[in-house]
Formats: C-alpha cells, structure tokens, sequence
C-alpha cells in the first residue's frame, strides 16, 4: 500500500482548518506524515491537532496569514532548520472573491483574490522549492477548479487566479521534469461540501455533494513516492489525469 512508504514524511498544507486543506492534513496525519498545517485560524488549527493526536499522528500548528509573504520565507527557513526537507506541499488555501462583472470589481477585492490564490502560492514554491529537491521524492499538489477553463460570466477574479495558478504550476513542473525528483500537479475538486462552495451557490443542497473527507484519499494517492506524473491536472469528479489544453503552435 501507497501508506506503507509514507511513514516520517513531512507535509506542509496551506487552508488546513477546515474544509478541503482540514480533509487532506488528517489523511496525511494518519499515513505517518508529519504534517505543518498553516492557516489564519487558531481555534480551527487546534482542532485539526486534537484529532490528529487522537489518530496517533503528530502536527506542527502555523497559524499565518498567507499574504503576509515574509511570513512564508520566514517559515522555509524554520523548516530547513529543523527537517532539512520537505516531501510533501499541498497548495490549498484560497479565496471565492466577488461574484461581479468585472468592471464592477473593487480593485481591492480584486487584489486580495491574486494574493491569495496565485501570489502566495509563487512565494511558496520560491520558499519551498529548495527543500521539495531535498527529498527523495517531493510532491506539490496545487488545488485549481474548473472555472479556470469555464471563463463563466460574474467568475472573473477567481476564474483568472486558478488559470494563472495553472500556468505557473505547469510551469514548475516542467523545470523539475528532467532536474530533480519533484513532481508537481493540480488538483480539481469539484462541487464538494464546503464553506466557498456555499458562499457560491447559496441555493444548493449540500447534502447531494461529495464531501473533502471524500477526496482526501486520493490526495493521498497523488502526493505517494511512486506516483511520477507531473504537470497534469487530477479531476476528482471523473477520477481522471488531465492533460492541460495543447499549447498553441510557436510561431
């Protein structure tokens, strides 16, 4: 089993307390990753601590805002000090923004949503790519979604940041293809159970979506020694690898 070679790793998930990043940083925990779950909340980050204890693993807390980017370098630096590695990254947390027409959108709104959802995770690959190259397979999972590829009207700020994250984790992964055991991918949720997918579609029943408890064990799954794609995109409502869209012909 994928489980049996994960045991001393060390994982780092951004978003992880509540709903998809809280999911996958207890799956990682019950594997035997040692997990570095970073989010805004303290009360959520102890919680996710209670039940990773009581499920025998073990946690490091970070509460941190993710725009705060001296913070990320900050927190490279503290794990290079005391790992000297890091095997697993999952890019996760992020912002819905403003459901607009674009020339509605506040340009503040507009700029917290690309500090979010691209920025931080560009300052954590810069951060962390060092140490992903110090482990024997180091594995980042980005977290996108279909409106990148929708281009749906009112979508605009969070459609355009998860088809920028795209490119840039492509784009990773293709630097790390050949050079180094790192292996970077995207991964599609879909409409799940949680708190943005509310704030987005108000009039939804919850309770006829999938769960993040759901999806978890296939982040577990991606993020394995043995797993070697890189740069495609897992689409957990069809349990499929992705080839991102053909590049135009260069001219």
């Amino acid at each position: 089993m994928a489980t049996e070679t994960m045991d001393n790793r060390i994982a780092l998930v951004t978003g992880a307390s509540r709903g998809i990043g809280r999911a996958i940083a207890l799956e990682l925990a019950k594997a035997g990753h040692h997990v570095i779950a970073v989010a805004r909340t303290q009360g959520g980050l102890e919680e996710l601590d209670d039940e990773i204890q009581a499920a025998g693993g073990s946690a490091t807390l970070v509460p941190m805002d993710l725009t705060d980017s001296p913070a990320i370098d900050r927190l490279g630096l503290t794990v290079y000090e005391r790992y000297g590695r890091l095997d697993v990254l999952v890019g996760n947390a992020g912002v819905l923004g403003p459901l607009s027409p674009l020339g509605h959108v506040d340009p503040k709104r507009w700029d917290e949503v690309m500090r979010v959802n691209i920025d931080a995770n560009w300052r954590l690959i810069r951060s962390f790519d060092p140490l992903l190259r110090q482990s024997p397979a180091g594995r980042a999972v980005f977290v996108t979604s279909g409106a990148a590829h929708k281009c749906r009207a009112y979508w605009g700020p969070y459609a355009v940041s998860k088809a920028a994250l795209e490119v840039m984790v492509r784009t990773y992964a293709a630097e790390n293809a050949t050079t180094s055991n790192v292996r970077a991918n995207l991964l599609n949720p879909g409409a799940l159970r949680t708190r943005m997918r509310a704030q987005a579609m108000p009039g939804e029943d919850p309770m006829i979506l999938k769960t993040p408890e759901d999806l978890a064990p296939f982040v577990l799954e991606m993020v394995a020694p043995e797993q070697s794609r890189t740069g495609l995109i897992y689409d957990f409502p069809t349990d499929e690898w992705l080839v991102p869209q053909m590049p135009l012909p260069e001219e």
